[in-house]
């Protein structure tokens, strides 16, 4: 509450980020632990509270995440299991589930897309394709509607070797890929703003092309990243375009 969130999840993501933080400052680390809007909501909730604030209390919609394709339930421990263990934070236990399953994850997508069907394969089992003569891999069928690892079984029976236990997951990653390849490159953009670090005794006052209005929001949001600064309420896009020429062009100068 006191840094503006209200709810249980709300205050257990920030516990858990100020545990881990303070486990590796201890152990002597001075690089902090940070999940950004593409990581993970904890990543989002935390941007939206140092960088726009909480006029009322936060609660994390999912509507507040700009990469929410991404950020699912169901490939949370592909999104931040890696990074837990990088962390050393998981039980051994843990870590050799992960790595089995991992391992299956890894198999049944390369076994997937050793097995291709032309159009003319494929209409002879009832599956219905543009005919452009163009090859399709069993994972390109999967992200068409009603076709599942069932179905393409008839096509190729070793895949009736993908485990149970992965299959949904694998089903379900085909049906988001071409929207998420897309989504990337917006998440390789917004990555690009983020590596643009500001400098934290920047006078913002000095940035040309600045108005006296939005040198105050700048000034009072103090961004760390030319990112945090394009997401501040009413900054406008013509002046995270004045920043970015005058934080590049210093840069040019020290180097």
């Amino acid at each position: 509450q006191i840094n503006g969130t209200t709810g249980y999840e709300e205050a257990a993501a920030q516990g858990l980020m100020a545990g881990l933080n303070a486990a590796r400052k201890v152990g002597g680390s001075t690089i902090p632990f940070i999940l950004d809007r593409a990581d993970a909501y904890i990543g989002v909730m935390i941007d939206d509270l140092t960088t726009r604030g909480a006029d009322e209390p936060y609660r994390m919609f999912t509507s507040r995440a700009e990469y929410r394709l991404r950020l699912r339930a169901d490939n949370a421990d592909q999104r931040l299991t890696p990074l837990g263990l990088d962390l050393g934070c998981l039980s051994a236990e843990r870590k050799a589930h992960w790595e089995e399953r991992s391992s299956a994850l890894a198999q049944s997508r390369a076994l997937l897309e050793t097995h291709t069907a032309s159009p003319q394969e494929l209409a002879r089992y009832n599956i219905s394709v543009r005919q452009d003569g163009r090859m399709r891999s069993a994972m390109d069928l999967l992200a068409l509607p009603d076709i599942s690892l069932e179905q393409l079984t008839a096509l190729w029976p070793d895949l009736a070797d993908i485990p149970a236990s992965v299959s949904p997951q694998i089903e379900t990653d085909a049906r988001y890929a071409a929207y998420l390849d897309r989504q990337d490159s917006d998440i390789r953009a917004y990555r690009r703003d983020e590596s643009l670090r500001l400098p934290t005794d920047l006078d913002f006052s000095t940035v040309g092309g600045l108005s006296h209005e939005m040198i105050q929001r700048l000034s009072a949001g103090r961004p760390r990243t030319l990112g945090q600064a394009a997401r501040l309420p009413g900054v406008t896009p013509a002046a995270v375009v004045a920043l970015m020429r005058f934080v590049r062009r210093t840069n040019n100068k020290a180097a």
